[in-house]
């Protein structure tokens, strides 16, 4: 079987899903919404834009989830209590935890499904001013597209069992158009394209330690090959791409690579 690599290898930089977790950057100066004294509550909607994802905390307002919104609040608690610094490098690994287990079950979805959607979460946490006045919620929000700093998409009234069925609609999974994966746009599989993201592959489990780049990409590489063979009813030439996460993104949690497959369907 020949199996053909396009230029696009791997794909090094970390995807929204976690890029949302190991953010910290901050705004332009300009005076963001206070969260002083203003509880989340889980089913509570708002109009976030892409920017808003590399926040620590966040101070939008809920709308009516009837009207448009790019977020859903899908999980709010108290944060642990051993967490005494609202920036702890612990509360990201936390973070991931939390929230991607959270966003699986609202989803009705498995950990690769979600991985090879569109949907992901952002974890705010309490702004320094309300840290200081005792808060200590934290709020796990679920959103689609924003990568690359593109425009968030419009979400459905409620997101809650949006993949239990069998047949999960294109507009929530991901696919990209152009030459590679790696340099393509990001779009929905509802959308004209090239890729789709079809697989993923566990490298390791939770207490594992990193197994380093090469290995971690060859295996990559190697299961991707012939999972996407497959899906594509293992032609005679084929293209194939792929999507792995290094040490940063280990150690706060993720251990799946997702596999590609150059296709229009």
């Amino acid at each position: 079987m020949t199996r053909r690599l396009p230029h696009l290898l791997a794909v090094t930089s970390a995807a929204l899903l976690l890029g949302a977790v190991l953010s910290g950057c901050g705004g332009d100066g300009e005076t963001p919404p206070s969260d002083v004294g203003a509880a989340p509550t889980a089913g509570e909607c708002r109009d976030l834009s892409a920017r808003d994802l590399g926040e620590l905390s966040n101070g939008a307002e809920p709308v009516d989830c009837a009207e448009p919104h790019t977020a859903e609040t899908f999980l709010v608690g108290d944060l642990p209590g051993e967490v005494t610094d609202r920036l702890d490098p612990a509360l990201d690994r936390w973070a991931f935890t939390t929230c991607t287990d959270g966003l699986e079950a609202y989803l009705g979805a498995d950990e690769s499904l979600v991985m090879r959607s569109i949907l992901t979460w952002v974890f705010f946490r309490p702004s320094e001013e309300a840290w200081e006045a005792g808060a200590r919620w934290f709020r796990c929000d679920v959103v689609a597209g924003g990568t690359r700093g593109a425009r968030l998409l419009d979400l459905p009234t409620t997101v809650d069992g949006l993949f239990a069925s069998q047949q999960v609609d294109d507009r929530w999974m991901a696919c990209a158009k152009g030459a590679s994966v790696d340099e393509g746009t990001r779009v929905p599989c509802s959308k004209p394209h090239d890729w789709r993201a079809v697989t993923t592959i566990r490298l390791g489990e939770a207490g594992d330690p990193y197994p380093g780049d090469e290995s971690a990409e060859q295996i990559t590489q190697d299961y991707c090959a012939d999972s996407v063979g497959a899906w594509l009813g293992y032609p005679t030439d084929y293209d194939f791409g792929y999507t792995w996460f290094r040490e940063a993104e280990w150690d706060a949690g993720n251990r799946r690579s997702v596999c590609w497959a150059r296709t229009a369907e």
